[in-house]
Formats: C-alpha cells, sequence, structure tokens
C-alpha cells in the first residue's frame, strides 16, 4: 500500500494542517481524505502543487507500507 506522508512533512517545517489546506485551494473533502490517506487516486498536478509546497520530493512525499503493517487507519 502506498501511503502519503502529509502529515510528517507538516511537522518537519512546523506548519499546520489548515496552513496546508489555504496553500493547496482544494475542496475541503478531497484535501480531508488525503491528510487521512483515505484517497484512491492523485493527480499528477495534485503531487506537483504538493511537493512545490512543502519542498518536497515525491519520493519524500510517498512510502510503500507492506500489507503486514497496514493498519485501520492507513
Amino acid at each position: 500500500m502506498i501511503r502519503l506522508n502529509i502529515l510528517e512533512l507538516l511537522e518537519e517545517q512546523h506548519h499546520t494542517k489548515y496552513w496546508l489546506f489555504v496553500q493547496t485551494g482544494m475542496s475541503y473533502r478531497g484535501y480531508d481524505r488525503l491528510i487521512k490517506n483515505q484517497t484512491r487516486s492523485i493527480r499528477y498536478d495534485t503531487i506537483e502543487k504538493l511537493c512545490r509546497i512543502l519542498n518536497c520530493t515525491p519520493s519524500r512525499l510517498f512510502t510503500i507500507v507492506p500489507e503486514s503493517e497496514k493498519t485501520d487507519e492507513t
């Protein structure tokens, strides 16, 4: 399973989820699903936007989690 590291990146950079929400300009529903790793797909332009805002590469934005480590939250 692929997981987004958005919360970890925000914490490292001392930003809030609200700060990122404002920066992205996304709908709240889409943003909330993204933050909670509940999205089933993500567009390339959204990946690019997140990487630019969080000053990271896609390899820092995503992590592959083995199925054996999968939790109910991810």
